[in-house]
C-alpha cells in the first residue's frame, strides 16, 4: 500500500511537470496569424453567447470593426504574451469593468513554487499613486523607505508615463468614466507590469525626489534574516511553559483567530478589511472602513458595531468606501439594512442569457476536475433553482436574487447624518450600494465618481475560458447586477456631492482633505 501511495505521487508530480513545461513552451512559441484568428473570433463567440448587455456602451457596429481590425492588424507569427497586448485594448472596447483579459503567465513546477517563495521581489513591496498625471512611490512595505514620495521616472528604461498610459487601455471601468484608469492604475500598478513584462528576477528603477535624480535596482531577495559573518549566533534555550500559560496562550490564539475572521485580517498587509471606532472625545461621530465584501465573516462585524451606534445614540456616520473593489451582494445588502430608513427593495431582477445561468460558471475549459464533480453532484438542485426563478418578461430572462424582494430595516438601524467617502476604485459591489443610499437621498458623497457605474453592472457569476491556442484566459460576468434606480445618461459612476481629489502632497503629509471636510461640515452644524 506504501508502494502504492510513493508511486502515485510519483507519477503526478511527473504530469505536473510535463504539464508547466508543455503549458510554457505553448505561450512562448510563435503562433501563426491563422490560428490567433481563431482565438480572437473564439473571445467574440464566448461575449455574445453568455454576456447580457454587450452592446451597452459600445454599438454591434463598432465592437465588430474593432474585432475585424483586429485580425487585420496580425499579419506575422506573435507570441502569448505579445497577442495579449494586442487582444486586451480591444476587449477594454465592451466599457465592462468586469470583463477582463489575463495575460500569458509562465507557470512552475512544484520544486520551483518550494524556492520562490523563499524569496521576494523588492518591487512588490512598493505602493504606487498615479495622481497629477504622475506615477509615485507612497509607501513601502520594505526596509528601505528611501524611495516614499519620490516620483518613477523610468523602469528598465521605459517612460513610467508611457507604461501607465499603455496599461490604461487594457482594462475598464463601467462605461465613460476615467476615474478607475487613474486609481487602478497606480494601486495595481506592479500587476499590471507583470502582465506585460512576465516573471522577472530584477528591476532598474529611475526615481525623482524632490531636485534628486537617482536610480535602484529592485531585486528578488532572500526571505531569510541576514546575519553577519562575525556575529556569533548565540543558541537560546526554549523556554519552558507552564501548564497555564500553554492554555492561556491557546486562548489567545483562539480568540486572534475569531477576530481575524470577523474583521477580515489582510496577512500580507497586515491590516483589516473592516474597521469601526469613534472618532473625537466622544461617541457623536463614528468612523467604518470597509476595504472589501469578500474576506471574513461580517455579520458579527456589523451587528456589534451597529449596536454600539445605537447605544451611544451616535449622531454622524462616516462610512469609507474609497479604494473597495466590491464583493459580496450578501454582506453589501446586509450593512444596507442597517443604513436604510424605510422599507427597500436593493435590487432589480438580473437579467441573464440562458435558463441555467448557475451552469457555465462551474462547467468550463478551465475547472478542475474536483470543480467538475462538485457541480456534477449538484447540478439537479441548481438546474431546479435557475428554472424557478429564472422568468421571461419582454422577451428577455431574468434571474430573482433573494434581495429583489421588498425587505424592512433592521430593528436597531441607523438614522443619523451619513457621509459617504468614495474613489475611482469604488467598484462593483461598492457602487451598488452607494446608487442605493445615493438615490434614496440617504447619504451626503465626498470624494470623486466611483468607477462602478450608477447602473449598475455585469457580475454575479463569471465564466473563465481558456483561448486554445494562445492560452489566455478571459473573464466575463454572467448576471445584470443592478438597484432598482437608473440615471440619464448611462455610463457613470456615483459622482460626488463634494468633490475632492487627492494630492501627492496631502498623501504625503498623512493627512486627508476628503475626511476634513466631513469632520469640518460637523464641527460647523
Amino acid at each position: 500500500m506504501r508502494k502504492l501511495v510513493i508511486f502515485s505521487i510519483l507519477i503526478i508530480q511527473l504530469v505536473s511537470c510535463v504539464s508547466t513545461k508543455k503549458h510554457n513552451q505553448q505561450i512562448e512559441t510563435l503562433h501563426t496569424p491563422e490560428s490567433l484568428y481563431k482565438d480572437i473570433d473564439k473571445v467574440y463567440s464566448q461575449l455574445k453567447k453568455h454576456h447580457p448587455n454587450l452592446y451597452q456602451y459600445t454599438s454591434k457596429k463598432d465592437l465588430d470593426f474593432k474585432f475585424d481590425s483586429l485580425k487585420k492588424s496580425i499579419k506575422t507569427p506573435i507570441n502569448s504574451r505579445e497577442f495579449y497586448k494586442k487582444l486586451a485594448p480591444v476587449v477594454a472596447q465592451v466599457k465592462q469593468g468586469h470583463v477582463s483579459l489575463g495575460s500569458a503567465y509562465k507557470e512552475f513546477t512544484r520544486k520551483e513554487r518550494k524556492e520562490l517563495k523563499k524569496k521576494e521581489f523588492e518591487f512588490y513591496n512598493l505602493d504606487f499613486e498615479y495622481l497629477n498625471n504622475k506615477l509615485w512611490v507612497v509607501k513601502t512595505r520594505g526596509k528601505d523607505s528611501s524611495m516614499i514620495g519620490a516620483e518613477v521616472l523610468k523602469i528598465d528604461n521605459e517612460k513610467a508615463s508611457v507604461l501607465v498610459e499603455t496599461f490604461k487601455t487594457r482594462f475598464a471601468s463601467d462605461g465613460y468614466n476615467q476615474t478607475l484608469q487613474n486609481r487602478l492604475v497606480g494601486r495595481s500598478f506592479s500587476t499590471f507590469y507583470y502582465k506585460d513584462k512576465g516573471f522577472l528576477d530584477s528591476l532598474n528603477i529611475q526615481f525623482k525626489l524632490k531636485d534628486s535624480v537617482f536610480s535602484k535596482t529592485l531585486k528578488r531577495i532572500s526571505k531569510k534574516k541576514k546575519t553577519k559573518e562575525n556575529d556569533s549566533v548565540e543558541q537560546k534555550t526554549p523556554i519552558k511553559l507552564t501548564k497555564l500559560e500553554r492554555k492561556q496562550n491557546k486562548i489567545a490564539a483562539k480568540n486572534k483567530r475569531k477576530k481575524d475572521k470577523k474583521f477580515g485580517f489582510i496577512a500580507k498587509r497586515k491590516e483589516y478589511t473592516r474597521n469601526f471606532n469613534f472618532i473625537g472625545k466622544d461617541s457623536t461621530t463614528a468612523y467604518m472602513k470597509i476595504r472589501g465584501f469578500n474576506n471574513g465573516t461580517y455579520r458579527k462585524f456589523y451587528k456589534e458595531s451597529f449596536k454600539k451606534l445605537d447605544s451611544a445614540k451616535t449622531k454622524n456616520l462616516i462610512l469609507d468606501l474609497r479604494d473597495n473593489g466590491g464583493g459580496r451582494i450578501e454582506e453589501i445588502n446586509y450593512l444596507y439594512g442597517y443604513l436604510s430608513k424605510t422599507k427597500y427593495t436593493f435590487m432589480a431582477p438580473s437579467k441573464v442569457n440562458s435558463r441555467l445561468s448557475f451552469f457555465p460558471a462551474f462547467m468550463n475549459n478551465t475547472s478542475g476536475v474536483p470543480q467538475k464533480i462538485f457541480a456534477g453532484i449538484i447540478s439537479p438542485f441548481l438546474a431546479l433553482d435557475n428554472l424557478l426563478k429564472t422568468k421571461k418578461k419582454d422577451g428577455e430572462l431574468y434571474y430573482r436574487f433573494p434581495y429583489s424582494k421588498e425587505k424592512s430595516p433592521k430593528k436597531i438601524n441607523y438614522i443619523g447624518n451619513l457621509y459617504v467617502l468614495i474613489n475611482g476604485n469604488s467598484f462593483s459591489a461598492s457602487s451598488l450600494i452607494s446608487t442605493n443610499l445615493q438615490a434614496t437621498k440617504r447619504a451626503v458623497f465626498v470624494g470623486e465618481e466611483t468607477g462602478g457605474a450608477y447602473n449598475g453592472c455585469v457580475a454575479g457569476l463569471y465564466k473563465i475560458y481558456r483561448l486554445p491556442e494562445s492560452k489566455l484566459k478571459i473573464r466575463m460576468g454572467l448576471m445584470q447586477i443592478e438597484a432598482p434606480f437608473k440615471q440619464n445618461p448611462d455610463g457613470y459612476g456615483i459622482k460626488p456631492n463634494v468633490e475632492i481629489a487627492p494630492t501627492i502632497s496631502s498623501r504625503l503629509s498623512g493627512k486627508d482633505p476628503e475626511l476634513d471636510w466631513i469632520l469640518d461640515n460637523i464641527s460647523k452644524k
